[in-house]
């Protein structure tokens, strides 16, 4: 049936929500047996990794006879190669379910095992990295990292404890909070962006920047790394909603051709991104300078510039002479962003971050 006065499919908002049941607070890590109980799950296999060692003998234990088995090497990217070695413990221990827990290379794990048997997953990030909230798996395979988009990717259960967060240094502490940051402000960008979404980023950024301060100054400040996880969480929601653009682009160009530390690489691309692509979106601009009080640019900046690691490519060991392909790749298969690109801006914004 048409409508001749009705509007043009273009100018209708489409929001798509992920189904994920959320548990949120200090000391959630605690619930994760009777969640698990809730799905039917008998054959557990647990996915850490050896920074979160205590956090999994913990819950390795109160899982007690449901352990099917333990996998401790994630890596980095998701290659596909650690995935095919985790795969035969799900096969070799018949697991029907599988827990991840660490930061974004546990639980792109367990979206991998997931993707490939269907079994359902429960995540419980120790970082800020947002995956576990979003339907997209990024695999590595011979230095290139391929994402894919999928509802069915997404962990059917999450569970944010700040009490894991603690245990973060410092260095990763600032890093993956601006990694989460990243989410938000490409979603305020991003082309199907919705007024969801939008009201999700500002509140993510908002929480983000004006607690991380108080984490980095006491890093045993549970009330402040809760501020941040919860950020972190809807800046994932964000992820999770829009597409990826620009920033994202260049990460994933960049992490998967070097191997490099993800949050990292996120934490020193995101103020050269914001500073070459906000002022061709006014909108995000705004809401992100209302959100955090001044330049939105200079304060990110600012916190990237206070990491005691690397702040720079050239510190990560990536090549100079290898920035124009880089460049010239993400340009022939541009991901959306507001500001049109060309090989030779992108290789200037990243010889700026080089």
């Amino acid at each position: 049936m048409t409508d001749a006065n009705a509007p043009d499919v273009a100018d209708v908002v489409v929001h798509q929500g992920v189904a994920t049941r959320v548990l949120i607070g200090p000391g959630a890590l605690r619930h994760v047996p009777s969640e698990l109980g809730r799905i039917g799950a008998r054959r557990v296999l647990l996915v850490t990794t050896p920074s979160v060692a205590a956090a999994g003998d913990a819950l390795a234990a109160a899982l007690g006879g449901r352990l099917a088995a333990r996998f401790d090497g994630p890596r980095v990217h998701t290659p596909v190669d650690v995935t095919e070695r985790a795969l035969a413990i799900v096969t070799d221990h018949r697991a029907d379910a599988v827990v991840a827990v660490g930061g974004g290379s546990a639980v792109g794990l367990g979206k991998a095992l997931s993707a490939r048997t269907g079994i359902p997953q429960v995540a419980v990030p120790t970082t800020y990295a947002g995956s576990e909230v979003t339907p997209v798996l990024g695999e590595t395979r011979g230095g290139v990292k391929t994402t894919r988009r999928d509802p069915a990717l997404a962990p059917g259960t999450v569970v944010y404890d700040p009490e894991l967060t603690l245990s973060m240094p410092r260095g990763l502490t600032l890093t993956s909070a601006l990694n989460a940051l990243a989410h938000a402000v490409e979603a305020l960008w991003a082309p199907d962006r919705t007024p969801v979404s939008d009201a999700l980023a500002t509140e993510a950024a908002h929480e983000i920047v004006a607690a991380l301060p108080d984490v980095l100054a006491d890093l045993g400040d549970v009330r402040a790394r809760s501020r941040v996880q919860a950020g972190a969480w809807l800046a994932g929601t964000c992820l999770a909603q829009t597409r990826m653009g620009l920033h994202h682009q260049l990460a994933h160009a960049l992490g998967g051709t070097f191997d490099l530390p993800h949050a990292e690489l996120h934490a020193m691309l995101l103020p050269h991104v914001m500073d070459f692509d906000l002022p061709a979106a006014p909108d995000a601009a705004g809401r992100l300078e209302r959100a955090l009080g001044t330049d939105p640019v200079r304060v990110v900046r600012g916190l990237a510039d206070a990491h005691e690691g690397a702040r720079r490519l050239r510190e990560l060991g990536v090549p100079r002479a290898a920035l124009a392909g880089v460049a010239e790749r993400v340009v022939a298969a541009p991901y959306p962003n507001p500001r049109p690109l060309d090989v030779t801006s992108v290789t200037g914004l990243l010889e700026r971050a080089w």
